[in-house]
């Protein structure tokens, strides 16, 4: 149940890596033996298989580590090339903290921050996005997804302004991609981000999706090194997780997910019987493997301390070691301790309904059980606080 932190390797995904660590090991930058060429294609191949995926060219496709690294190398490679054209960065309250970390350190180095706020939704107001673009704004940053709630942005009506008033717009569509239908080809998204493990393949790799235009986006490495990607992003290849990494994209696709979604949907109507409850983006459109919800009057770790066969998150996995209240929760308007109640369940194309079913019980016994230990839940119930 906590999936969009990470997830399983598929079988075949992992049958296809495992010659890469034993028969066939070779640099995959070692072009002048039959190894090495071997191991290049296998490289191709998956960068053709995540191309195909997406809909854009190989060309535009490039390997490394995952979405932290593609955020940070976009958005200081670009604060970097772009200064002469302006320091500005418009991104979005509920962003990743990867994005907010970011854009942090750039503030100190003389960028100008604009963070976006969101509805009780957690969606932005597109015509404040389009107020807050000025002639010294070089990079607009709103993901796809929503990590912890699984609400939608709408992406194509913010490429479409974005390019309109001739601005760079970089995506994190790490939680999407797999789950919803992304198409570059008609989607003029200019930088795209993506993680193998958060569609079932290995963990230690991404891509970065950089659109070929005529007037080419420029970006500063981040990693310099022997000249692999076009020189622009150094190291040597992870031959075995890149090859699971196209193994993973060509088998997931939104068709995969509407099983996800009866039984995440399975899950709501079960918890619907709890008293006091929030399902937070319900009302909107979200992953449909994604479901965040407060249990009003209940710390999230009592629930998850209840419930130690569960794998459960109270917000997202970069930061869930924290105490603090989930800064998105928060940037929807949620009070402090109704966001501490939160717990969130994501699921995976292998989660049953058995599962599903299991985890509903497990939960209503434990909120059940903690209430009726809980002086705050009495004093609820008199009507002495709401």
């Amino acid at each position: 149940m906590d999936n969009n932190a990470t997830t399983r390797i598929l079988d075949e995904v992992w049958n296809d890596m495992t010659p890469y660590f034993i028969q066939n090991y070779a640099n995959a930058s070692s072009l002048y033996h039959q190894m090495g060429r071997e191991a290049n294609a296998a490289v191709q191949r998956a960068r053709d298989q995540i191309a195909n995926s997406l809909n854009c060219s190989s060309k535009e496709i490039f390997f490394n580590s995952g979405a932290t690294e593609s955020i940070n190398t976009v958005i200081c490679g670009v604060f970097n090339k772009y200064q002469q054209k302006g320091n500005h960065i418009i991104t979005v309250s509920t962003e990743h903290k990867a994005v907010l970390s970011c854009c942090e350190q750039l503030a100190k180095k003389g960028a100008q921050i604009t963070y976006l706020p969101v509805d009780a939704k957690g969606i932005i107001d597109t015509d404040e996005l389009k107020n807050a673009i000025t002639p010294l704004t070089i990079l607009v940053c709103i993901m796809a997804a929503n990590n912890e709630t699984g609400v939608l942005s709408s992406v194509e009506q913010i490429a479409t302004i974005c390019l309109e008033k001739d601005v760079l717009f970089f995506c994190d569509a790490t939680q999407a991609v797999g789950k919803i239908d992304i198409d570059l080809k008609n989607i003029p998204i200019d930088l795209l981000c993506l993680s193998a493990h958060k569609l079932h393949g290995p963990k230690g790799v991404g891509a970065l999706y950089i659109r070929r235009k005529s007037k080419p986006i420029q970006i500063t490495p981040l990693i310099a090194g022997g000249g692999q990607e076009s020189g622009f992003r150094g190291g040597t290849y992870n031959v075995p997780a890149i090859v699971g990494f196209g193994k993973a994209i060509s088998m997931t696709s939104s068709a995969n997910y509407r099983t996800v979604q009866q039984n995440r949907d399975l899950l709501e109507e079960i918890l619907g019987s709890v008293p006091e409850i929030i399902i937070h983006g319900k009302d909107t459109t979200r992953l449909p493997n994604t479901s965040y919800i407060s249990f009003k009057h209940i710390l999230a770790s009592e629930i998850m301390t209840a419930c130690p066969t569960l794998a459960l998150s109270s917000g997202a996995a970069c930061v869930t070691g924290s105490r603090e209240a989930s800064h998105v929760l928060l940037a929807m308007g949620v009070p402090k301790e109704h966001a501490l109640a939160a717990v969130r369940f994501s699921l995976s194309i292998l989660t049953t309904r058995e599962e599903v079913i299991q985890c509903a019980q497990l939960i209503k016994d434990a909120v059940k059980k903690i209430r009726n230990q809980s002086p705050i839940w009495q004093l609820f119930k008199a009507g002495l606080i709401e």
